[in-house]
């Protein structure tokens, strides 16, 4: 189980915090969706959960470990950022094969796992090709196999489908399920609403920093009378009732 509790960030210069009180809890077998407009805050809650920005107040906690508890806390997770970086003169093998090194995944497991991943997301043909050469579309689905290598507990994806083809799309949200379907947390942020509302099981939605909605889209319509209002007309009502 996922837990934040009171998560709070603010950047210097800026009056409104990025992130403001936001409490969130997410269990074993969840796929959670993010949503919220740009600038809301999504992607630096993210990155506070997966580690790399420390919040100003607040608590992360995933099964009982705290995420000040740095390498036990991320040797759980798996991330693939919005915009994934890498070292572009090395192949998508060996950039692969560092992070096995890392998460120290034994050489008959890193082979079964890179291969059967590479071949999913279809990759497996470029992975002897230097990253350089890659289009963002490969980037993208390089980094969606780095963060599935070491098969995490809890799979955080900052906008995964951006930049991935029908069929690698397709592909990924397959991934996703089973990676529920086995117990585990699955926490993306996406502004495709109709993904969002086909594939989570439950959703959060922030704007200016504020956690506005957390739980099923069937409660969501509950809440607000909507009957079989989409997820998009709903997610409009919230966020510019605010604004």
């Amino acid at each position: 189980m996922l837990e934040c509790t009171t998560l709070t960030k603010r950047y210097e210069g800026k009056k409104q915090p990025a992130v403001d009180s936001l409490s969130l809890t997410i269990g074993g077998g969840e796929i959670f969706g993010f949503l919220g407009p740009n600038g809301a805050g999504k992607s630096t809650t993210i990155r506070m959960i997966v580690g790399l920005l420390a919040p100003d107040s607040g608590t992360i906690t995933f099964d009982s470990v705290a995420s000040t508890q740095s390498v036990a806390y991320k040797r759980m997770v798996g991330y693939c950022a919005d915009e994934p970086t890498f070292y572009e003169k090395m192949t998508g093998l060996e950039h692969l094969s560092f992070l096995c090194d890392v998460y120290e995944i034994d050489q008959r497991q890193r082979e079964k796992r890179i291969g059967d991943l590479s071949e999913r997301m279809l990759l497996s043909r470029e992975l002897a090709d230097p990253i350089s050469s890659y289009s963002h579309g490969m980037r993208q689905k390089l980094s969606v196999i780095a963060a599935l290598l070491h098969e995490p507990k809890l799979l955080i994806l900052d906008e995964p489908m951006v930049g991935l083809d029908p069929k690698a799309s397709f592909t990924l949200k397959t991934l996703l399920k089973e990676y529920a379907e086995a117990g585990k947390t699955v926490f993306f942020s996406t502004h495709v609403l109709e993904v969002a509302e086909q594939l989570c099981t439950t959703l959060g939605i922030i704007n200016e920093g504020a956690l506005l909605y957390s739980g099923s889209f069937a409660d969501l319509r509950s809440q607000n009378g909507a009957g079989q209002e989409s997820l998009e007309s709903l997610f409009l009502s919230l966020t510019e009732e605010r604004t």
